[in-house]
Protein backbone atom coordinates (compact mmCIF):
# COMPACT_ATOMS: atom_id res chain seq x y z
CA UNK A 1 0.00 0.00 0.00
CA UNK A 2 2.74 2.76 1.14
CA UNK A 3 4.39 1.55 -2.55
CA UNK A 4 1.33 2.43 -4.05
CA UNK A 5 1.08 5.63 -2.89
CA UNK A 6 4.66 6.53 -3.41
CA UNK A 7 4.21 6.23 -7.13
CA UNK A 8 1.04 7.86 -6.91
CA UNK A 9 2.52 11.38 -5.52
CA UNK A 10 5.49 10.48 -8.11
CA UNK A 11 3.08 10.16 -11.18
CA UNK A 12 1.54 13.45 -10.14
CA UNK A 13 4.77 15.52 -9.58
CA UNK A 14 5.89 14.30 -13.09
CA UNK A 15 2.03 14.87 -14.56
CA UNK A 16 2.28 18.82 -12.77
CA UNK A 17 6.09 19.43 -14.06
CA UNK A 18 4.93 18.18 -17.57
CA UNK A 19 2.05 20.67 -17.31
CA UNK A 20 4.41 23.44 -16.52
CA UNK A 21 7.22 22.76 -18.73
CA UNK A 22 5.85 23.89 -22.26
CA UNK A 23 6.01 21.52 -25.18
CA UNK A 24 8.72 22.34 -27.76
CA UNK A 25 7.39 24.26 -31.19
CA UNK A 26 8.05 23.11 -34.55
CA UNK A 27 10.44 26.31 -36.35
CA UNK A 28 8.08 27.69 -38.90
CA UNK A 29 10.82 28.37 -41.93
CA UNK A 30 10.88 32.36 -42.53
CA UNK A 31 9.13 33.27 -45.85
CA UNK A 32 11.86 34.13 -47.72
CA UNK A 33 13.71 30.09 -47.61
CA UNK A 34 11.55 29.01 -50.94
CA UNK A 35 13.83 31.62 -52.81
CA UNK A 36 17.69 30.58 -51.32
CA UNK A 37 19.43 28.50 -53.73
CA UNK A 38 17.32 29.18 -56.90
CA UNK A 39 19.30 29.04 -60.03
CA UNK A 40 18.66 31.57 -62.53
CA UNK A 41 17.01 29.49 -65.29
CA UNK A 42 15.92 32.50 -67.38
CA UNK A 43 19.04 34.18 -67.06
CA UNK A 44 19.75 34.38 -71.20
CA UNK A 45 16.36 36.10 -71.91
CA UNK A 46 15.61 32.99 -74.35
CA UNK A 47 11.88 33.13 -72.54
CA UNK A 48 9.13 35.37 -70.74
CA UNK A 49 9.13 36.39 -67.19
CA UNK A 50 12.00 36.46 -65.02
CA UNK A 51 15.02 34.28 -63.54
CA UNK A 52 12.99 31.53 -62.18
CA UNK A 53 9.57 30.96 -62.10
CA UNK A 54 9.01 30.67 -58.29
CA UNK A 55 10.24 34.18 -58.14
CA UNK A 56 7.59 36.85 -57.69
CA UNK A 57 7.64 39.20 -60.53
CA UNK A 58 6.32 42.36 -57.97
CA UNK A 59 8.70 44.45 -55.97
CA UNK A 60 6.75 44.01 -52.36
CA UNK A 61 7.40 40.51 -51.51
CA UNK A 62 10.99 40.29 -53.15
CA UNK A 63 11.76 43.52 -51.41
CA UNK A 64 10.20 41.87 -48.09
CA UNK A 65 12.39 38.63 -48.81
CA UNK A 66 15.23 40.21 -49.35
CA UNK A 67 14.92 42.30 -46.48
CA UNK A 68 14.52 39.16 -44.02
CA UNK A 69 16.98 37.41 -45.72
CA UNK A 70 19.37 40.27 -44.81
CA UNK A 71 18.66 40.68 -40.84
CA UNK A 72 19.12 36.32 -40.74
CA UNK A 73 22.61 37.42 -41.90
CA UNK A 74 21.69 34.75 -44.49
CA UNK A 75 24.90 34.19 -46.86
CA UNK A 76 24.48 36.52 -50.19
CA UNK A 77 24.76 33.28 -52.29
CA UNK A 78 22.01 31.55 -50.94
CA UNK A 79 19.72 34.34 -52.21
CA UNK A 80 21.31 35.70 -55.38
CA UNK A 81 18.71 35.03 -57.70
CA UNK A 82 16.24 36.49 -55.47
CA UNK A 83 18.34 39.75 -55.49
CA UNK A 84 19.25 39.80 -59.24
CA UNK A 85 15.35 39.37 -59.60
CA UNK A 86 14.29 42.16 -57.12
CA UNK A 87 16.78 44.37 -59.23
CA UNK A 88 15.35 43.21 -62.49
CA UNK A 89 11.75 44.05 -61.25
CA UNK A 90 12.65 47.21 -60.32
CA UNK A 91 14.36 47.88 -63.91
CA UNK A 92 11.85 46.94 -65.91
CA UNK A 93 9.40 49.37 -63.43
CA UNK A 94 11.47 52.06 -64.36
CA UNK A 95 11.06 51.30 -68.04
CA UNK A 96 7.57 50.87 -68.16
CA UNK A 97 8.59 47.36 -69.58
CA UNK A 98 6.31 44.23 -68.15
CA UNK A 99 8.09 41.08 -67.37
CA UNK A 100 5.76 38.79 -67.05
CA UNK A 101 4.50 40.12 -70.93
CA UNK A 102 8.49 40.11 -72.04
CA UNK A 103 8.41 36.90 -73.84
CA UNK A 104 10.85 36.86 -76.74
CA UNK A 105 9.46 32.62 -77.79
CA UNK A 106 5.94 34.66 -78.95
CA UNK A 107 7.16 36.48 -81.65
CA UNK A 108 7.39 40.10 -82.72
CA UNK A 109 3.90 41.16 -82.33
CA UNK A 110 3.95 40.21 -78.51
CA UNK A 111 7.27 42.08 -77.79
CA UNK A 112 7.69 45.13 -80.63
CA UNK A 113 6.75 47.81 -77.95
CA UNK A 114 9.35 46.34 -75.32
CA UNK A 115 11.80 45.61 -77.51
CA UNK A 116 11.90 49.64 -78.74
CA UNK A 117 10.82 50.83 -75.05
CA UNK A 118 14.49 48.82 -73.81
CA UNK A 119 16.75 51.71 -76.00
CA UNK A 120 14.14 54.26 -74.73
CA UNK A 121 15.04 53.45 -71.31
CA UNK A 122 18.49 53.10 -71.76
CA UNK A 123 18.42 56.66 -73.05
CA UNK A 124 16.54 57.66 -70.12
CA UNK A 125 19.74 56.19 -67.71
CA UNK A 126 22.04 58.10 -69.92
CA UNK A 127 20.28 61.36 -69.96
CA UNK A 128 19.87 60.83 -66.39
CA UNK A 129 23.26 60.24 -65.64
CA UNK A 130 26.12 61.07 -68.35
CA UNK A 131 28.68 59.15 -66.47
CA UNK A 132 26.75 56.39 -67.30
CA UNK A 133 28.55 55.89 -70.53
CA UNK A 134 27.76 52.42 -71.20
CA UNK A 135 23.99 53.08 -71.42
CA UNK A 136 24.54 55.70 -74.18
CA UNK A 137 26.48 53.69 -75.92
CA UNK A 138 23.84 50.68 -75.57
CA UNK A 139 21.37 53.44 -76.25
CA UNK A 140 22.71 54.85 -79.89
CA UNK A 141 24.36 51.77 -80.97
CA UNK A 142 21.91 48.91 -80.19
CA UNK A 143 18.91 51.26 -81.65
CA UNK A 144 20.58 51.26 -84.49
CA UNK A 145 19.85 46.86 -84.45
CA UNK A 146 16.52 48.13 -83.56
CA UNK A 147 16.56 50.12 -86.98
CA UNK A 148 17.49 46.59 -88.28
CA UNK A 149 14.61 44.74 -85.98
CA UNK A 150 11.72 46.81 -87.66
CA UNK A 151 13.36 46.56 -91.13
CA UNK A 152 13.36 42.71 -91.22
CA UNK A 153 9.86 42.82 -89.78
CA UNK A 154 8.77 45.13 -93.22
CA UNK A 155 10.81 42.79 -95.30
CA UNK A 156 8.52 40.20 -93.76
CA UNK A 157 5.43 42.08 -95.48
CA UNK A 158 7.49 42.68 -99.18
CA UNK A 159 9.59 39.87 -99.49
CA UNK A 160 9.31 39.27 -102.82
CA UNK A 161 9.69 43.24 -103.76
CA UNK A 162 12.14 44.36 -101.13
CA UNK A 163 14.70 44.34 -99.00
CA UNK A 164 16.56 40.88 -98.67
CA UNK A 165 16.07 39.56 -101.89
CA UNK A 166 16.51 42.48 -103.78
CA UNK A 167 19.99 43.20 -102.12
CA UNK A 168 20.80 39.38 -102.59
CA UNK A 169 19.84 39.48 -106.04
CA UNK A 170 22.08 42.53 -107.07
CA UNK A 171 24.76 41.24 -105.21
CA UNK A 172 24.84 38.00 -107.13
CA UNK A 173 24.43 40.08 -110.45
CA UNK A 174 27.59 42.01 -109.72
CA UNK A 175 29.27 38.73 -109.21
CA UNK A 176 28.11 37.37 -112.42
CA UNK A 177 29.67 40.40 -114.26
CA UNK A 178 32.81 39.95 -112.29
CA UNK A 179 35.96 38.08 -113.67
CA UNK A 180 35.28 34.46 -112.03
CA UNK A 181 38.92 34.35 -110.40
CA UNK A 182 38.27 37.36 -108.40
CA UNK A 183 34.48 35.82 -107.35
CA UNK A 184 36.94 32.56 -106.35
CA UNK A 185 38.11 34.98 -103.60
CA UNK A 186 35.29 37.16 -102.60
CA UNK A 187 34.27 36.56 -98.69
CA UNK A 188 32.11 33.78 -98.12
CA UNK A 189 29.83 36.10 -96.56
CA UNK A 190 29.34 38.05 -99.68
CA UNK A 191 28.71 34.86 -102.00
CA UNK A 192 26.22 33.63 -99.69
CA UNK A 193 24.14 36.46 -99.34
CA UNK A 194 23.77 35.93 -103.49
CA UNK A 195 23.11 32.63 -103.20
CA UNK A 196 21.03 32.13 -100.53
CA UNK A 197 19.31 36.03 -99.87
CA UNK A 198 16.88 35.55 -102.73
CA UNK A 199 15.98 32.16 -100.73
CA UNK A 200 14.82 33.80 -97.39
CA UNK A 201 11.50 33.00 -96.30
CA UNK A 202 8.82 34.35 -93.45
CA UNK A 203 10.15 31.62 -91.23
CA UNK A 204 13.75 32.10 -91.17
CA UNK A 205 12.86 35.92 -90.43
CA UNK A 206 10.77 35.36 -87.67
CA UNK A 207 13.45 33.07 -86.12
CA UNK A 208 15.99 35.76 -86.43
CA UNK A 209 13.71 38.28 -85.11
CA UNK A 210 13.35 35.83 -81.94
CA UNK A 211 16.95 35.35 -81.83
CA UNK A 212 17.57 39.69 -81.56
CA UNK A 213 14.99 39.70 -79.42
CA UNK A 214 16.82 37.04 -76.65
CA UNK A 215 19.80 38.63 -76.79
CA UNK A 216 18.37 42.01 -75.95
CA UNK A 217 16.47 40.80 -73.29
CA UNK A 218 19.76 39.18 -71.73
CA UNK A 219 21.53 41.97 -72.15
CA UNK A 220 19.20 43.97 -70.08
CA UNK A 221 18.47 41.32 -67.58
CA UNK A 222 22.74 41.26 -67.43
CA UNK A 223 23.62 44.77 -66.61
CA UNK A 224 20.59 47.15 -65.90
CA UNK A 225 19.86 45.83 -62.86
CA UNK A 226 23.19 46.47 -61.41
CA UNK A 227 22.56 50.09 -62.72
CA UNK A 228 19.26 50.70 -60.28
CA UNK A 229 21.30 48.75 -58.05
CA UNK A 230 23.54 51.14 -57.94
CA UNK A 231 21.32 54.36 -58.48
CA UNK A 232 19.65 53.15 -55.20
CA UNK A 233 22.44 52.07 -52.85
CA UNK A 234 26.00 53.28 -54.47
CA UNK A 235 28.44 50.72 -53.92
CA UNK A 236 27.02 49.12 -51.58
CA UNK A 237 24.66 47.38 -53.87
CA UNK A 238 27.27 46.57 -56.01
CA UNK A 239 29.07 45.33 -53.34
CA UNK A 240 26.46 43.05 -52.41
CA UNK A 241 25.82 41.60 -56.33
CA UNK A 242 29.79 40.50 -55.81
CA UNK A 243 29.20 39.02 -52.81
CA UNK A 244 26.16 37.42 -54.05
CA UNK A 245 28.13 36.36 -57.03
CA UNK A 246 25.35 37.76 -59.57
CA UNK A 247 28.79 40.10 -61.05
CA UNK A 248 32.15 39.21 -60.79
CA UNK A 249 35.37 41.26 -60.40
CA UNK A 250 35.76 42.80 -63.43
CA UNK A 251 32.32 44.83 -63.79
CA UNK A 252 32.60 45.88 -60.50
CA UNK A 253 36.24 47.08 -61.00
CA UNK A 254 33.77 49.17 -63.83
CA UNK A 255 31.56 50.61 -60.79
CA UNK A 256 34.28 51.44 -58.95
CA UNK A 257 35.60 53.50 -61.87
CA UNK A 258 32.55 55.51 -62.31
CA UNK A 259 31.97 55.96 -58.72
CA UNK A 260 35.80 56.79 -58.55
CA UNK A 261 34.18 60.48 -60.06
CA UNK A 262 37.51 60.46 -62.95
CA UNK A 263 36.92 60.39 -66.48
CA UNK A 264 39.79 58.00 -66.60
CA UNK A 265 37.42 55.69 -64.24
CA UNK A 266 34.44 56.35 -65.98
CA UNK A 267 36.04 55.55 -69.63
CA UNK A 268 37.40 51.89 -68.09
CA UNK A 269 34.07 51.08 -67.39
CA UNK A 270 32.50 51.75 -70.75
CA UNK A 271 35.00 49.57 -71.63
CA UNK A 272 34.44 46.55 -69.43
CA UNK A 273 30.80 46.70 -69.54
CA UNK A 274 31.05 46.93 -73.59
CA UNK A 275 33.07 44.06 -72.94
CA UNK A 276 31.05 42.03 -70.41
CA UNK A 277 27.84 42.40 -73.29
CA UNK A 278 29.75 41.37 -76.03
CA UNK A 279 32.23 39.09 -75.40
CA UNK A 280 30.24 37.51 -72.20
CA UNK A 281 26.71 38.18 -72.68
CA UNK A 282 25.27 37.50 -75.81
CA UNK A 283 28.52 36.10 -77.24
CA UNK A 284 27.42 32.78 -77.18
CA UNK A 285 24.07 33.67 -78.35
CA UNK A 286 25.70 35.34 -82.02
CA UNK A 287 27.75 32.17 -82.41
CA UNK A 288 24.40 29.99 -82.30
CA UNK A 289 22.26 32.70 -84.18
CA UNK A 290 25.23 32.33 -87.23
CA UNK A 291 25.57 29.20 -87.19
CA UNK A 292 21.77 27.83 -87.32
CA UNK A 293 19.16 27.29 -90.50
CA UNK A 294 21.97 26.01 -93.02
CA UNK A 295 23.39 29.00 -93.54
CA UNK A 296 20.48 31.65 -92.94
CA UNK A 297 21.94 32.19 -89.74
CA UNK A 298 24.90 33.76 -91.27
CA UNK A 299 22.83 35.65 -94.29
CA UNK A 300 20.32 37.18 -91.57
CA UNK A 301 23.66 38.55 -89.65
CA UNK A 302 25.56 39.88 -92.63
CA UNK A 303 22.59 41.59 -93.69
CA UNK A 304 22.67 42.99 -90.34
CA UNK A 305 26.34 44.22 -90.69
CA UNK A 306 25.41 45.18 -94.23
CA UNK A 307 22.52 47.43 -93.69
CA UNK A 308 23.88 48.79 -89.27
CA UNK A 309 25.38 51.73 -89.31
CA UNK A 310 25.39 52.68 -85.34
CA UNK A 311 23.91 56.43 -84.35
CA UNK A 312 27.04 57.47 -82.38
CA UNK A 313 27.99 60.32 -84.10
CA UNK A 314 30.87 60.14 -86.50
CA UNK A 315 30.95 55.96 -86.21
CA UNK A 316 31.65 54.64 -89.49
CA UNK A 317 29.35 52.35 -91.30
CA UNK A 318 30.86 48.11 -90.89
CA UNK A 319 31.17 48.85 -94.69
CA UNK A 320 33.46 52.10 -94.45
CA UNK A 321 35.44 50.77 -91.96
CA UNK A 322 35.72 47.76 -93.26
CA UNK A 323 35.11 47.69 -97.09
CA UNK A 324 35.51 43.71 -98.69
CA UNK A 325 38.51 43.98 -101.25
CA UNK A 326 39.76 40.97 -102.79
CA UNK A 327 43.02 40.21 -105.01
CA UNK A 328 43.44 37.81 -108.01
CA UNK A 329 44.89 34.99 -106.51
CA UNK A 330 46.80 34.30 -109.57
CA UNK A 331 50.19 34.90 -109.76
CA UNK A 332 51.71 38.02 -111.34
CA UNK A 333 47.83 39.46 -111.63
CA UNK A 334 46.97 42.70 -110.64
CA UNK A 335 43.26 42.29 -110.72
CA UNK A 336 41.34 43.33 -107.82
CA UNK A 337 38.03 43.71 -106.61
CA UNK A 338 36.35 46.60 -104.10
CA UNK A 339 32.81 45.92 -102.86
CA UNK A 340 30.90 48.38 -101.19
CA UNK A 341 30.16 46.24 -98.45
CA UNK A 342 31.69 44.97 -94.97
CA UNK A 343 34.71 42.56 -94.94
CA UNK A 344 33.22 41.17 -91.64
CA UNK A 345 30.16 39.95 -90.10
CA UNK A 346 28.93 41.45 -86.68
CA UNK A 347 28.40 37.49 -85.11
CA UNK A 348 32.06 37.33 -85.78
CA UNK A 349 33.66 37.84 -82.12
CA UNK A 350 37.22 39.09 -82.80
CA UNK A 351 35.99 41.20 -85.80
CA UNK A 352 33.01 42.61 -83.72
CA UNK A 353 34.98 43.74 -81.16
CA UNK A 354 37.74 45.16 -83.23
CA UNK A 355 34.99 47.45 -84.74
CA UNK A 356 33.70 48.26 -81.30
CA UNK A 357 36.94 49.25 -80.16
CA UNK A 358 37.97 51.06 -83.29
CA UNK A 359 35.19 52.89 -83.43
CA UNK A 360 32.25 53.18 -81.45
CA UNK A 361 34.07 53.20 -77.76
CA UNK A 362 36.45 56.40 -78.97
CA UNK A 363 33.54 57.66 -80.73
CA UNK A 364 31.29 57.35 -77.80
CA UNK A 365 34.01 59.02 -75.86
CA UNK A 366 33.73 61.85 -78.22
CA UNK A 367 30.18 62.53 -77.48
CA UNK A 368 30.76 62.50 -73.82
CA UNK A 369 33.50 64.93 -73.40
CA UNK A 370 30.66 67.10 -73.78
CA UNK A 371 27.85 66.07 -71.53
CA UNK A 372 25.74 68.49 -71.93
CA UNK A 373 25.61 67.93 -76.22
CA UNK A 374 25.60 64.15 -75.22
CA UNK A 375 21.98 64.53 -73.18
CA UNK A 376 21.21 66.69 -75.86
CA UNK A 377 21.66 63.60 -78.03
CA UNK A 378 20.16 61.26 -75.79
CA UNK A 379 16.80 62.97 -75.50
CA UNK A 380 16.33 63.47 -78.95
CA UNK A 381 12.61 61.65 -79.75
CA UNK A 382 13.38 57.44 -80.62
CA UNK A 383 10.87 57.53 -83.20
CA UNK A 384 13.29 60.42 -85.01
CA UNK A 385 16.57 57.86 -84.19
CA UNK A 386 14.72 55.17 -85.29
CA UNK A 387 13.93 56.25 -88.66
CA UNK A 388 17.55 57.82 -89.83
CA UNK A 389 18.71 54.14 -89.34
CA UNK A 390 16.03 51.94 -91.29
CA UNK A 391 16.97 50.15 -94.02
CA UNK A 392 14.17 49.87 -96.18
CA UNK A 393 14.85 54.13 -96.33
CA UNK A 394 17.99 53.61 -97.52
CA UNK A 395 17.85 50.31 -99.54
CA UNK A 396 18.01 52.34 -102.70
CA UNK A 397 20.85 54.20 -101.81
CA UNK A 398 22.57 50.86 -100.79
CA UNK A 399 21.66 49.47 -104.24
CA UNK A 400 23.13 52.37 -105.73
CA UNK A 401 26.27 51.66 -104.13
CA UNK A 402 26.65 48.18 -105.64
CA UNK A 403 26.55 49.50 -108.90
CA UNK A 404 28.56 52.02 -108.88
CA UNK A 405 31.21 51.52 -105.84
CA UNK A 406 31.69 47.93 -107.20
CA UNK A 407 35.12 48.83 -108.77
CA UNK A 408 37.29 46.10 -110.76
CA UNK A 409 41.01 47.79 -109.88
CA UNK A 410 44.68 46.94 -111.09
CA UNK A 411 46.56 47.03 -107.34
Amino acid sequence: MRGRVRRYWIALLVGLVLAVVPAPFAHADPGYAKYLDLPAINADGEFGGGLHPSLPSVEQPLREALTAARADGVDPTRYATLLHQYWLVVATDKAAIDLDAWAPERGVAANAATFAQVYVNYFRLAAARPDFYWAGLAGLAGGSFASGFFDVSDIGGVLSVAGIHELGSAVAEMLRATPPELVAAVPPDIARLALLGPRLTAADLAWYQGRLMAMQKHIFTDLVPMHEAYLAAGMAGIDEMRAAGVLDDDIHAAWAGIDSGTAAGRADALIRMTDREQNHIVADQWDATAADRAGMGRVLTYVTTVAGKPAVPGTRAPGVYAPATVRSPIPGSALGLRMPLPAFNWADRADRWAYITADLVPRQLDLVADPAHAVTVYREPFPAKLDRGRMLARLPELIADLTTQWQIVDF
